[in-house]
């Protein structure tokens, strides 16, 4: 894997697309910066080298080209603080702007560009686009595993116009590392722990889990499915039920497979989706008509933790319940404990991004696993064993 430890940067300008899409409160705080801190190293590393830095990334989605809300200007401050240096910023990613403070950057300089998605070029991978980005930079490294499924002009193709100058940021190989060492090298017991609202969404996951699992836990909104399927009264819970024939084949092919299938047997139910709900615990599948599941029980949290304790492997991709209230963490929190308790005993624990990092992160566990992804998406297509467009790229 060509990585930016392959090259000495004094003297390059290095052009790497990270992934700053950080969360912002009303005021434009950041309220998780994990992102920004993944890619520090790769940054800190060429700027050490001598090289300067020139930053790509997008946030949010905007619709309708620039919109202040999505400016990347909001994070400069929070940016200059984590690197220690004062980071300049262009109004655009292209134009006069953009080249001209790009061409007079000196080494141990930060620029960071404009949101790469106020141009819908961005994301229908427009090569002219790319070509434009590209000409601001003398290497490129690609540090945004969040954005490596998506066949954009900062992803994927601009990589062509740097042949023979075209690596992987340090966050970048990491997440790859990781995801092979669970795909390919996983020590068993191997558990994979899948959650979430939708099973629709997990499935090619789980199919591919299917042939590498010694466990597969199932929790969160997706377990509804595989209990109305065989015949439970799930109450207003979260349920797709043209996917009850697709539930009932899953668990007929975990059989065959010698994949020992686990579903929730209690839940919380409550009486409304909100924090101060009137909750009990009982079986899943007696919920009343008009009430709804909206965590595991502890039953089941008890089963899933002994289950996970007792695992050398583990991949964690989706909550167990709506762990953002409180009323409805303890679910999620017995899965996290779980895990690093796994972890502690010698474990290896990989977070797969989104609302399970966010999880770890809530219960302030993110120290206490073996890695926690940044890459939702990327991850689960990574898994799927899918090609990543931002991946192949580099090694073509």
């Amino acid at each position: 894997m060509k990585t930016v430890d392959n090259l000495n940067f004094a003297d390059k300008k290095a052009l790497i697309r990270v992934d700053f899409n950080v969360p912002l409160d009303d005021n434009f705080n950041i309220t998780d910066d994990n992102r920004i801190q993944g890619a520090t190293p790769t940054i800190k590393k060429i700027l050490n080298d001598g090289g300067s830095v020139i930053l790509m990334s997008h946030l949010g989605r905007p619709k309708d080209g620039p919109t202040d809300k999505y400016s990347l200007k909001h994070i400069v401050s929070h940016l200059s603080q984590v690197l220690g240096v004062d980071v300049q910023f262009a109004n655009d990613c292209i134009g006069e702007e953009a080249v001209d403070k790009a061409k007079h950057l000196e080494p141990g300089q930060v620029l960071l560009l404009e949101n790469l998605r106020f141009y819908k070029e961005e994301e229908k991978g427009d090569v002219a686009f790319a070509e434009k980005l590209a000409k601001l930079g003398d290497v490129y490294v690609n540090d945004a595993f969040g954005t490596a499924h998506r066949a954009h002009a900062s992803t994927a193709v601009i990589a062509q116009f740097f042949p023979d100058a075209k690596y992987f940021g340090y966050l970048m190989a990491a997440e790859l590392g990781n995801a092979e060492k669970v795909l390919n090298k996983a020590e068993r017991p191997f558990t994979a722990i899948m959650g979430g609202a939708k099973v629709s969404d997990k499935l090619e996951l789980i199919e591919a889990l299917l042939d590498r699992v010694d466990n597969l836990i199932i929790g969160g909104g997706m377990a509804y499915t595989f209990v109305k399927a065989r015949g439970g009264e799930i109450g207003k819970s979260l349920v797709e039920l043209d996917k009850l024939d697709l539930a009932t084949a899953l668990v007929k092919k975990a059989a065959a497979k010698g994949v020992n299938l686990i579903l929730p047997t209690d839940a919380q139910i409550a009486d409304k989706f909100a924090n101060d709900a009137q909750v009990y615990d009982g079986p899943n599948d007696e919920i009343p008509a008009d009430l709804q599941g909206l965590d595991i029980g502890k039953e089941s949290g008890a089963a899933f933790a002994k289950v996970i304790e007792a695992s050398k492997t583990i991949l964690w991709n989706g909550p167990m319940g709506v762990f953002e209230f409180d009323t409805f963490a303890t679910g999620t929190k017995a899965v996290a404990d779980a895990v690093v308790s796994a972890t502690e005993k010698g474990a290896f624990s990989l977070i797969g991004g989104g609302d399970s990092a966010a999880a770890v992160s809530k219960f302030g566990m993110t120290e206490q696993v073996s890695y926690v992804s940044t890459g939702g998406g990327a991850l689960l297509e990574y898994m799927e064993g899918k090609v990543l467009p931002g991946v192949k790229a580099i090694e073509d």
